[in-house]
């Protein structure tokens, strides 16, 4: 097998989900647009490089080396490290995160231990004590649907640096998601049409397109082919 994937639900509320995956061999795989950033940890030819990963606009090819090893932290939305814009990092435009002596590395002006699949949690804990990484709670309030107490631009500001993203591209990426996820569970392409509001079957196909690099009848293809 290429590459194993595996997740965990994650212990703190600052995060959305941990992974870890193992890649047997080289390949490519298509990276679909995600709302997310992430601590990606690779593990490769005797060392280990951290970046942090922003979110993704966009479905696109991503290759991984052989005999890697990988370990990662998907943040929620509204959670961010005020030191580094997530605008910045966009598309993977990745910050690579110096390393330093004895398996650990630098993040914002101090040393960190690497994590663990299982310790992730805790290591989350630590940054946000240090206030390494916070959460905006207006943010967090509109995306659950309830109207923050600010004014429209002000809320557009905090969206953008927050997230990286405006609401309206996180709110058309996780569209294209919930698509996928209902295509999958055998859908009709029609009915999803309706149930997410698009405007038509070619306005979800140039959607899924963008954001997960397949159309609704391949995936429903796929889904029907078992």
């Amino acid at each position: 097998m290429g590459f194993v994937f595996d997740t965990r639900p994650a212990d703190s509320p600052f995060v959305e989900m941990i992974w870890r995956a193992r890649s047997d061999e080289a390949g490519t795989f298509t990276s679909t647009a995600a709302s997310n950033w992430e601590l990606v940890f690779t593990a490769c030819g005797g060392g280990t490089r951290v970046v942090a990963r922003g979110p993704e606009t966009r479905a696109s090819e991503a290759e991984y080396p052989a005999g890697a090893e990988f370990l990662g932290i998907t943040f929620r939305l509204g959670a961010f490290m005020p030191h580094l814009p997530l605008s910045d990092l966009l598309d993977r435009r990745d910050a690579v995160l110096p390393a330093a002596s004895g398996g650990s590395f630098w993040l914002h002006g101090s040393v960190w231990e690497l994590p663990s699949y299982e310790n992730a949690d805790v290591f989350v804990e630590r940054l946000v004590r240090r206030g390494t990484v916070v959460r905006d709670p207006v943010v967090e309030a509109a995306l659950r649907g309830r109207p923050p107490q600010v004014s429209v631009r002000s809320l557009q500001y905090r969206f953008l640096r927050t997230t990286g993203l405006t609401r309206k591209l996180i709110q058309q990426i996780e569209r294209a998601r919930s698509a996928v996820s209902l295509l999958e569970r055998g859908a009709a392409i029609p009915e999803v049409v309706f149930k997410l509001g698009y405007f038509d079957q070619a306005h979800l196909t140039n959607s899924l397109r963008r954001f997960v690099g397949e159309t609704p009848a391949r995936i429903a293809r796929r889904h029907a082919a078992g």
